[in-house]
């Protein structure tokens, strides 16, 4: 099979139903066998994506972070069994360990449930909190604990803001200046930084900006109503914030692979799922059947064996990185524009997954490909008004409208914003939304979704 052309083909695929943005690379066995980009590193398109463009990694940030208190530990600086509150007396979390933190099996709150009060210090100091101000989050809000440490398995990105913290505290050196002189340069990865660039300014030459789709129209992370998520956590570490390209990636698997920077034993451990205290492996995507080790998450191919991976998201940032360690492949994927149509983003996921493991891609199908034309919209009226609040919902429908002759919504979504779209007939009383999957279907006075059936008001 052709892997080169069919990689090539779905990205312009993408790019014809929802304007990809970004770079890919795939290598097998040392060779690359497929690299492209397609679009722009600007909101206005005028500045072309190039091979060498950089890219913020969001939370595949988590495998350096992880790689970094592997050398702290390897240089007896501390355990994977010590308790946190050995380093960090403060925060009132006991009997958390390094190896919690690492795990996801802390049970220590995610800071995004509390954004909050990161934006307040913005707002209203008018500065980005450090990370090391993580420790006076943790004390002042008192978050309970999602669960008590080893009884679950919970991604919480405060946990390695932490780990970050005790690199640096333990080293004696900041994170960003440990990560570039023990990981970056050793593996010959000269594009590569962590740094935090809303806070501090952009120091590369061909960043691709982050891009959000508001309004009809694509701005620049930091112009858009996300500002106070991407701005307030800047000065975080740990998660986020390790900016870099796709070859620097790729030197990455290759220095991995040779033990340059990680042993043998290191690795292992990394890629080993976290157990929960009844033995059981705590269970990070149960639909896939993945474990979480430290920074990245474990699964099994049956015919390619071990693959270890990692996904990274923030407002404007998609980014993808996946080592199959039996069989010497990896597969990265980069992009700085948020995706408008979710179908068609998850076909072309999707798709380049199953090229990596020998198989051919579906087609990309973007919504208006199934949505019905010419639909008869007499009943659509009817349709309309204020719905109830389901409870324990994490996406509620409040309101449906009709808007120039087309029927629309306005949603609350998990974080508690206010957000409208286009519904989209797919079939008899039933709609679907470009921004996600959800299928709304109404029936008399009342609209089912997510097993909800929630009744006009």
């Amino acid at each position: 099979m052709d892997k080169n052309t069919m990689m090539q083909n779905l990205a312009r695929e993408l790019q014809k139903k929802d304007s990809f943005n970004g770079a890919w690379l795939y290598a097998e066995k040392g060779g690359i066998v497929s690299k492209g980009v397609l679009g722009f590193r600007d909101p206005e398109n005028t500045l072309p994506i190039t091979e060498d463009t950089i890219f913020q990694l969001a939370s595949v940030t988590k495998q350096f972070t992880a790689a970094a208190v592997m050398l702290v530990r390897r240089k007896g600086l501390l355990g994977l069994d010590d308790e946190i509150t050995k380093y960090f007396p403060e925060i009132p979390y006991p009997g958390v360990t390094v190896r919690h933190l690492l795990s996801h099996t802390s049970g220590i709150p995610d800071y995004f449930d509390d954004a909050d009060w990161f934006i307040k210090i913005w707002k209203e100091e008018k500065r980005v909190p450090g990370n090391d101000e993580i420790l006076r989050f943790l004390r002042e809000t008192k978050a309970k604990s999602y669960f008590a440490p080893g009884e679950g398995l919970r991604y919480s990105n405060t946990g390695y803001n932490l780990l970050a913290l005790l690199v640096e505290r333990l080293s004696g050196v900041p994170y960003e200046e440990f990560l570039q002189k023990n990981i970056f340069e050793p593996a010959g990865m000269s594009s590569t930084r962590c740094c935090h660039i809303r806070r501090d300014g952009v120091p590369f030459e061909n960043y691709a900006q982050a891009t959000v789709f508001e309004d009809g129209k694509c701005v620049a992370d930091v112009d858009s109503g996300e500002t106070g998520d991407v701005v307030a956590f800047d000065g975080l570490n740990g998660d986020d914030y390790v900016y870099t390209n796709i070859f620097d990636m790729f030197k990455w698997d290759r220095v991995l692979r040779e033990s340059k920077v990680l042993t043998k034993e290191d690795q292992q451990l990394m890629y080993t799922p976290g157990k929960l205290n009844n033995g059981e492996d705590a269970v990070y995507d149960e639909e896939d059947g993945l474990g979480y080790g430290f920074g990245w998450a474990i699964g099994h191919d049956k015919e390619l064996g071990l693959v270890v991976s990692h996904s990274g998201g923030m407002p404007g940032v998609a980014t993808w990185f996946e080592r199959f360690i039996d069989a010497d492949r990896v597969l990265v994927i980069l992009s700085c524009r948020d995706y408008q149509d979710v179908r068609a983003y998850l076909g072309y996921w999707d798709g380049m997954e199953a090229i990596a493991r020998d198989k051919e891609p579906e087609p990309i199908v973007s919504l208006e490909d199934i949505a019905i034309k010419n639909p008869d919209k007499s009943k659509w009226a009817s349709c309309c008004g204020r719905y109830e609040h389901p409870e324990d919902a994490d996406f509620i429908v409040d309101e449906v409208f009709l808007k120039d002759g087309e029927l629309h919504a306005k949603a609350i979504d998990e974080d508690g914003d206010e957000i409208s779209f286009r519904l989209y007939p797919i079939g008899e009383n039933e709609f679907g939304r470009k921004g996600g999957l959800l299928k709304l279907t109404f029936g008399d006075d009342c609209v089912i979704y997510d097993d909800f059936t929630c009744k006009k008001l």
